[in-house]
């Protein structure tokens, strides 16, 4: 009797798993691909674009030795005025590019103002910062250090004359750009800095959905794209990095304070253009990897997923999602989760052992 239940309960399990597997051609044996399934793939494509393997750039080429330069700098904490910040204390390459902290701390023991995004993927963006002040990586990359609350190097003449003291660093610029008279320059820090994130991309399961493996993503990632188009999440959340290329009012229906319950007046984009139409103006997040970025929003005011896709669908959209459309869109989010190499993370040796 426990031989035949045991063959029975083999066969049921054979049975499930044989039906979870796509349908195949009997002469080919190649899955069938409904058009339904086919449907969908077509409109992903027309709405996303797959991640290229790098962010080029035609003013700052990238080549090994600069990025070895690059990253060198970015987990340094000499680039702060009391040696206890790098690049990388608020965009951690261990945890997605980011701190996972409403605000983060800066050299001086002091929070800053907004949420640190990710720097994974950032240079597709068309602007950084939650404000857009910076037209691209180079740009940004000068910021922080420079910032009194984040990194507080006085001058960019400090900073330079700091890493000329520093052997290793004399010789790399030499090395990295041997035409310039003088290597070691502020701009070329951050041309440096640049050029490493410009090879911090992530692509992920739903790339190669977006390539044509339709097995890439599951049937509940699946159901939670078409979700995410039908309540018109892609009005904002398009392209590459879906998200990231432009700005948006955050409370179109509804002021976002109130909608975060945070008492905080930022006015988002306002603040650096002085237009009364910007404000709460916000550059649009790209979601990759946003399943591990948390907390979420320029203020940081929501750890949760779940709550943030609410929030966003009524104070956007004017929507109140079910529970189970929620839950739908979380998971397609999950499909754009894609780590990077320990090799990547990790900090240089000489870092390390400075």
């Amino acid at each position: 009797m426990k031989k035949i239940f045991a063959i029975a309960f083999l066969g049921l399990v054979l049975l499930i798993a044989c039906n979870n597997q796509p349908k195949q051609n009997a002469e080919t044996q190649t899955p069938v691909i409904s058009q339904a399934d086919k449907d969908l793939l077509q409109r992903a494509q027309e709405i996303f674009q797959p991640l290229p393997d790098r962010a080029e750039s035609v003013d700052n080429p990238i080549t090994d030795e600069k990025v070895r330069l690059g990253k060198l700098l970015y987990f340094d904490t000499r680039l702060s005025k009391t040696g206890n910040n790098s690049c990388n204390s608020c965009h951690n390459l261990a945890t997605f590019g980011v701190d996972n902290l409403p605000t983060s701390k800066g050299d001086a023991g002091k929070l800053g103002g907004r949420n640190s995004p990710t720097v994974l993927n950032a240079a597709f963006h068309t602007s950084q910062f939650w404000d857009g002040r910076a037209k691209d990586v180079e740009e940004q990359a000068g910021g922080p250090i420079l910032n009194p609350v984040e990194m507080g190097i006085p001058s960019k003449d400090f900073l330079v004359k700091k890493l000329k003291g520093v052997k290793e660093y004399a010789d790399l610029f030499k090395t990295v750009y041997p035409d310039d008279k003088d290597p070691l320059t502020y701009l070329n820090i951050q041309k440096s800095i640049a050029a490493f994130e410009r090879t911090l991309v992530t692509p992920s399961a739903f790339d190669k959905y977006l390539k044509g493996d339709y097995a890439a993503i599951n049937e509940e990632q699946k159901d939670g794209l078409k979700t995410f188009i039908s309540v018109g999440c892609i009005q904002c959340h398009s392209g590459v990095t879906i998200g990231g290329s432009s700005f948006q009012k955050f409370g179109v229906y509804g002021d976002y304070r109130t909608l975060t319950g945070v008492a905080c007046d930022d006015e988002g984009r306002k603040k650096e253009t002085k237009l009364e139409s910007d404000k709460d103006l916000f550059k649009v997040p790209c979601l990759r990897n946003a399943e591990k970025t948390g907390p979420y929003f320029h203020n940081g005011s929501v750890s949760d997923l779940k709550k943030a896709v609410q929030i966003m669908a009524k104070a956007q959209l004017n929507k109140d999602l079910s529970e189970a459309e929620i839950n739908a869109i979380v998971a397609f989010i999950g499909s754009l989760t894609a780590d990077v190499p320990d090799a990547v993370k990790n900090a240089p040796q000489a870092i390390a052992q400075k």
